[in-house]
């Protein structure tokens, strides 16, 4: 599977595990449920955050997650963009920030502005087009997680 890393196209090394059924080899990711429950140690292990689940729940632990996975069950569901603002500014987690789900072009450079770097967009959109998203706006008057300067700050 392809996805969208740091503005590129790229394979996907991942692999999503729910826990039933056998470990499959590789690096995983894991709901937070799972990752409690399991002995994981040894593994690479990414996290996926579900709406109801805080990043509050597991900031002693962020060290042992190689990626953080923040789940978009619909695209009317907004939480996922607050967790990754907190995760990057609030809690300094500097690894890599994916949206899984229902991703769309539209949302991929709001999604950027607030600390996601990676992206599993929609098996029935076109990757390519969503690549496109961060060429979107040229301009930003706010601060966010990837622009530390307000507009009227910078020259």
């Amino acid at each position: 599977m392809k996805i969208i890393k740091d503005k590129a196209i790229v394979e996907d090394s991942w692999t999503h595990y729910d826990g039933t059924g056998d470990i499959p080899a590789g690096d995983l990711i894991v709901p937070l449920a799972v990752w409690k429950e399991m002995d994981l140690s040894g593994r690479k292990v990414g996290l996926r955050l579900e709406p109801d689940d805080h990043p509050g729940d597991m900031v002693d632990d962020l060290d042992s997650f190689d990626l953080i996975a923040i789940n978009f069950p619909s695209f009317n569901d907004g939480r996922g963009y607050s967790y990754a603002k907190i995760l990057r500014d609030r809690f300094g987690y500097s690894k890599e920030i994916r949206a899984i789900g229902d991703v769309m072009r539209d949302q991929i450079f709001y999604m950027q502005r607030c600390g996601f770097n990676a992206y599993e967009v929609k098996a029935d959109r076109d990757i390519k087009d969503a690549l496109h998203a961060f060429d979107d706006f040229t301009v930003t008057y706010q601060t966010s997680a990837d622009e530390a300067v307000p507009l009227y700050r910078r020259k």
